[in-house]
């Protein structure tokens, strides 16, 4: 991608984002003030788009509109944080999750009472580099919580998945079965077989063989996935966008700053949110042909229609 000629609007439900040539981003939200997440309604939000913060911080502001933390979270239970570190790349290159974002996490979920917290993904490249890399495996450490290994079979078990429509079964890994509650917290990047990789995307790194997603038709498969013991809430990170050549990204002009964070329990509604504002950075890819997203809607696990929901837009 041209930055300098990267001069347009972006746009996520309701939020607005211009990207001015100099990479520096001025952030507007249509319906709460600048600068001011007190000024949101006091309601429960459905989702929840932040812009222009660091990772932390939008965390934080998003955690309060929904609720807080301990809406999702009660004291001893076993949790579980997927993130995206499927990638031999450091943070910067954006392939994988922010780790600054992890550790706030992790930080909400022991200050809720959490007995354990584990870290996992089963990742694409060599395990340890991924983790090591991205720089979570040494902030989930000094955070306090335990990274956990995704790179053999026998961390998974088998189990059924009756909601599914082309994916009836898949192995599953055991800390995703054995955990009370458990966060999906992707990075927002450009995918070549799904074309965009989200919340729902990031759920073929709870399972070990992901071939059958693509013998069996990739996007279907990954909306069948979604009905498997749904995580609590979705964390979209966008703090760095990979916009192009993904999932891995070639050099770093493939990277946009867009400092956003997109949450909601609602996995539709989140990649819906998520998926448009992508498709503004990379216009060469149409939000119509993000077939997972429909086809997720279609098994009754959350909705595209954006309007009938509560969602707050903060710029901080």
């Amino acid at each position: 991608m041209d930055r300098r000629n990267f001069l347009k609007t972006l746009a996520a439900a309701g939020a607005v984002l211009t990207v001015k040539s100099n990479g520096m981003m001025d952030v507007m939200a249509s319906t709460v003030p600048s600068g001011s997440a007190q000024n949101a309604s006091d309601s429960q939000a459905d989702l929840v788009a932040v812009m222009n913060g660091e990772p932390a911080a939008m965390l934080q502001t998003a955690m309060k509109e929904l609720g807080g933390i301990s809406r999702f979270v009660k004291s001893g239970n076993k949790v579980v944080i997927k993130p995206n570190i499927g990638w031999d790349r450091t943070p910067e290159q954006a392939a994988n999750t922010n780790p600054d974002l992890i550790v706030e996490l992790i930080n909400m979920c022991k200050e809720a009472g959490a007995s354990e917290i584990k870290v996992f993904d089963h990742t694409c490249d060599n395990w340890t580099r991924c983790y090591e890399n991205s720089g979570i495996q040494e902030a989930v450490r000094k955070a306090g919580a335990t990274m956990v290994p995704a790179n053999e079979q026998s961390y998974y078990a088998n189990a059924e998945i009756p909601r599914g429509k082309n994916l009836k079964n898949a192995m599953i890994h055991k800390a995703i079965l054995e955990c009370d509650v458990w966060f999906n917290v992707p990075v927002l990047k450009n995918h070549g077989g799904a074309l965009m990789t989200a919340s729902m995307k990031n759920l073929m790194g709870i399972v070990w063989d992901r071939r059958a997603f693509h013998s069996r038709g990739l996007h279907q498969c990954i909306a069948d996935i979604t009905t498997f013991k749904p995580a609590a809430l979705h964390i979209v990170d966008a703090y760095r966008t990979l916009a192009t050549n993904g999932p891995q990204g070639r050099s770093a002009s493939d990277v946009v700053l867009t400092k956003t964070l997109f949450a909601s329990t609602d996995i539709v509604a989140v990649d819906t949110a998520a998926g448009k504002f992508f498709t503004q950075v990379n216009e060469r890819i149409r939000f119509e042909d993000i077939e997972h997203i429909p086809d997720a809607e279609k098994l009754g696990m959350g909705t595209m229609d954006l309007d009938k929901l509560n969602i707050k837009r903060i710029r901080i």
